[in-house]
């Protein structure tokens, strides 16, 4: 199938129309594994767990989302939450196109990882990535991690790889709360895989009778994330790697007619889509997560409007909309009132890949049946005339206000860092961030080295070190006319001003600046960002994933003294012992940055 950037056009292309049902023909083994998201049975959520202490009613006692700085203030429970995760191979068809992928227990999406305001998080990840072996890291993005810039899960920055056939524990409270995911931060492993939504139960002033849990939007690749940044690094190589398909909560259909025999790969047409049950008259939320490799999603339900009351981890004031703009990383929680149709009404459900991304197939869908519509049913709903404006950016700012106010504070340290594309010698095509294209040294964290005193790297590296600013200015300037999602680990930034060509030095609403932890830097455009900086090392990266695999990322170093004399868990130095005997004895197949 060529490529098919459609709008929100009213009714579903009639050449598409055919893999538009709810009819499935593979079981939900056979396309996710032991994953029930994108089902009806998958479970909705509380409001809070109710294992913790409850003072004032609620874990989080009298903090509310309106009144308190969750920065400064949030609660610490005492209680500990456990997960148990396996990273392995397996063979699935989320969209009935038969691929080896990376599953987290057996599931494509992974399993939900669920724990209220002020919990500590423990997970214990295996990795059991054979057959080839292959290391790991799993980043927990959007988490602050400021007790903890340990855990963060970069290789080479805050950490080494997890060896295969080895564990490591991975321990961090829940200082924020709201909708994020997990990923693997291992070279372009996530892209086959490895990830698996978040939820931290949190104050809300929202009123909503269910939470039907997250919504994971992200294109779909047939082919290995390792062929494909293979393919993508060798000489005269396309920076630009298309994705095939665009699924919901893990699902979505594929034209097999489109497989060529010399493939022979299972492909079974009518794989199924994911399915939803709205309660007639009941207010429902939605976690939405792009958590996908490159493009841009816009998200919808037919006929229905959305309430956005959260964007990242940020509770907002809120605003409807017919359309959610989220780049990859991006979070936005949504009410959804079911007052659109009767007691038997259908509904699609709607994700659509822009026109800024590279993809074969960029529409998804999904179903959204009220209380008594018949499950088995192809919804017939026409969708919102809103057309992709075709900037490749995120909502206007202006229209996104936090709800928590925090005034912008004067920077101590202002930096331009450009974006720029490039050829080296071997005409291999990478990206520059910083005037750098980035290599990581998994044998060689930068935490672990900052922590001794070590403050010294090689350039390819790509260390910017703050010293002791705490107050830091960027303006990210792009010089080509791609987009780019721009990731900062272990903050939210201000968002200042975003848009074509260079910064005039406008500030958006400086009493109160927008909040995130992922922004869209447009093509040829700016972005403008500003952080309160906490001790670590912190990547800042574009978080489409063959970008970081071009060299896409720097480290950043907040207070370098305070570094040096952080009390680091051994279990980190000795995770680096095993992966360098590991290492020693067999080939690191690194042709990426390696993040």
């Amino acid at each position: 199938m060529g490529s098919f950037h459609g709008v929100f056009k009213g009714v579903v292309d009639t050449a598409l129309a055919v893999f538009y049902t709810a009819t499935a023909t593979l079981t939900q083994n056979n396309t996710n594994g032991l994953s029930l998201l994108g089902t009806l049975l998958a479970p909705t959520l509380p409001l809070f767990l109710t294992n913790n202490p409850l003072p004032d009613g609620y874990p989080w006692g009298k903090l509310t989302d309106w009144g308190n700085n969750q920065y400064s203030e949030y609660p610490k429970t005492g209680v500990v939450r456990y997960y148990e995760f396996t990273a392995s191979r397996g063979f699935i068809a989320p969209d009935g196109y038969v691929r080896d992928v990376l599953l987290v227990n057996g599931a494509f999406p992974g399993p939900l990882i669920e724990a209220n305001w002020g919990d500590t998080i423990v997970v214990d990840v295996h990795n059991n990535i054979t057959g080839p072996e292959d290391g790991t890291s799993i980043h927990w993005h959007g988490f602050l991690q400021h007790e903890t810039p340990w855990e963060d899960g970069a290789p080479g920055i805050s950490q080494c790889p997890i060896p295969p056939r080895r564990s490591y524990r991975y321990e961090f409270i829940a200082s924020l709360y709201g909708t994020s995911w997990y990923h693997a931060h291992y070279s372009a492993q996530y892209t086959g895989g490895l990830l698996g939504p978040i939820v931290i139960h949190g104050p809300t002033q929202q009123k909503y009778d269910i939470d039907l849990g997250p919504v994971m939007l992200n294109d779909w690749y047939h082919r290995g994330y390792s062929d494909l940044v293979k393919e993508m690094l060798a000489p005269n190589g396309n920076p630009k790697v298309y994705s095939d398909n665009n699924l919901i909560n893990g699902k979505m259909h594929f034209d097999c007619s489109t497989v060529s025999p010399r493939e022979k790969t299972p492909c079974a047409k009518n794989a199924g889509i994911s399915k939803f049950r709205f309660q007639t008259g009941k207010t429902h939320r939605l976690r939405l997560i792009n958590s996908g490799g490159d493009g841009v999603q816009r998200f919808s339900i037919d006929e229905h409007t959305l309430t956005v009351i959260a964007e990242d981890f940020v509770p907002v004031k809120p605003y409807k909309t017919s359309v959610v703009t989220l780049g990859v990383g991006q979070r936005a929680d949504v009410l959804v009132k079911a007052d659109v149709g009767k007691p038997n009404s259908a509904f699609w459900m709607r994700s659509n890949l822009t026109s800024c991304s590279p993809a074969r197939q960029p529409n998804a869908v999904a179903a959204v049946y009220y209380d008594r519509a018949d499950t088995s049913a192809t919804p017939s709903s026409r969708a919102w005339n809103v057309p992709d404006p075709g900037n490749c950016a995120n909502d206007d700012l202006s229209i996104t206000e936090p709800l928590y106010p925090i005034p912008l504070p004067k920077p101590s340290f202002t930096q331009a860092m450009d974006i720029e594309l490039y050829k080296n010698a071997s005409d291999v095509t990478l990206w520059k961030f910083n005037g750098v294209s980035m290599r990581t040294d998994y044998n060689h964290p930068v935490m672990l080295l900052a922590n001794e005193g070590n403050f010294s790297y090689p350039a390819e590296w790509n260390v910017v070190n703050y010293h002791s600013n705490t107050s830091i200015r960027i303006i990210v300037n792009n010089r080509g006319p791609v987009a780019h999602p721009m990731h900062l680990h272990g903050h939210n930034f201000y968002v200042l001003h975003e848009g074509p060509g260079e910064w005039d030095g406008t500030i958006v609403r400086p009493r109160n600046p927008h909040r995130r932890d992922v922004y869209l830097v447009r093509g040829n455009g700016h972005l403008v960002i500003q952080f309160d900086g906490a001790p670590g090392i912190w990547a800042f990266h574009c978080h489409i994933a063959w970008h970081a695999s071009g060299g896409f990322l720097a480290s950043l170093i907040v207070e370098p003294k305070k570094v040096e004399h952080m009390d680091i868990p051994k279990d980190v130095e000795q995770n680096c012992r095993g992966w360098e005997l590991w290492s020693k004895h067999n080939v690191v197949d690194q042709i990426d940055s390696g993040t």
